[in-house]
């Protein structure tokens, strides 16, 4: 081997098992910042699993992979399976290997959870949000299973796709108290904010649900002949909208209340961001139910979906306030700075 070739290979090796330990340490003794940082990855894994869920399905690759655990009877990987193009199959074993990148991300947020110590001490609050998330991948691979062996019952596709949202609200929830303290909520807004806040996030979850009984009636259904919920789809598709126009509704006076009150910077942008979102996730809807539900436009609604809820529950944290993280041992819980104090109390 030429001398440059080995001194690159003897410079590489170093470099990488560099690289390897602080990742190591980032993880088994995390800093707050390496612990938001991870955190931040399980929100956005835990996302993705969702975008590529319905990629499988608006692809109509549901049934690619049609036994489980295995892909087919004879096969635990990607193989030919009688009645279903190739591509199918690969599609729908692609998300099965992505469910298995995300089982080990959410091992990796929990093994961090479990080794943080702000201020010298386990934080058990970040334990059990983490602990949720592997928890959740494992239910889901369950319920992706029966979803499977039901031959894509909406039912099931239903409740496999909400199961994903419970997820995901515990992995933003974890990544927005692992940089909080652990004092009483303070409200940095007036008591009329905040219940909107609250109603905004139990809308986007009712209009979610809403949105799995028009999957679950629409023609997209995954794979060529599955069940579909005996409903009349111009009904179930108004009663989705209605549900919009009424999120539509509290997310215009939370934004412009949260602007007019001065409430704090990160919460007025996210009010804004939100208001945008609905607005965009709509004009989306309405053009891909007036244009016959082409899947790309379908898909672009389903991420929107998600995002609307991640944003949503940002919103709804940003409108309190729990005090400053311990960053040392015996360090108590600071209080909330009186620049964050609501407008009403100035």
């Amino acid at each position: 081997m030429p001398a440059e070739q080995t001194e690159h290979h003897r410079g590489t090796a170093p470099g990488a098992r560099a690289l390897t330990g602080r990742a190591v340490a980032a993880v088994l003794d995390p800093s707050p910042a390496a612990m938001r940082g991870i955190a931040l990855a399980g929100v956005i894994w835990t996302a993705g699993i969702i975008a590529t869920g319905a990629a499988v399905r608006l692809s109509e690759s549901g049934l690619g992979c049609p036994d489980w655990p295995q892909c087919t009877r004879g096969s635990l990987v990607a193989a030919h399976s009688a009645g279903d193009p190739m591509f199918h199959t690969w599609i729908e074993f692609g998300n099965r290997l992505v469910t298995i990148a995300i089982t080990l991300i959410a091992v990796v947020v929990f093994v961090a959870a479990w080794r943080f110590r702000p201020g010298g001490r386990r934080r058990a609050d970040l334990v059990w949000l983490a602990a949720a998330q592997p928890a959740g991948i494992v239910a889901q691979a369950l319920l992706g299973g029966i979803v499977v062996l039901t031959k894509l019952n909406p039912g099931t596709v239903a409740v496999h796709f909400l199961a994903s949202i419970a997820v995901l609200a515990a992995a933003v929830a974890l990544h927005v108290r692992c940089a909080e303290g652990l004092a009483p909520a303070r409200s940095l807004v007036r008591g009329d904010l905040r219940l909107l806040g609250y109603a905004v996030v139990a809308a986007v979850a009712l209009m979610l649900a809403a949105g799995t009984v028009v999957t679950g009636t629409g023609p997209l259904a995954g794979a060529g002949a599955v069940p579909r919920f005996h409903l009349p789809l111009a009904g179930a598709t108004q009663f989705h909208a209605d549900i919009g126009w009424l999120l539509g509704g509290l997310a215009v006076p939370l934004a412009v209340g949260l602007r007019l009150t001065r409430a704090p910077a990160p919460a007025v942008r996210l009010g804004w961001l939100l208001l945008g979102l609905i607005g965009l996730q709509g004009v989306i809807g309405y053009i891909q139910y007036f244009t016959g539900l082409p899947a790309g436009l379908v898909w672009l609604h389903v991420c929107g979906s998600a995002l609307i809820w991640i944003v949503a529950l940002r919103l709804m944290f940003a409108l309190r306030d729990r005090g400053a993280l311990a960053t040392g041992p015996g360090q108590p819980e600071a209080p909330g700075t009186p620049a964050a104090e609501p407008a009403a109390a100035r």
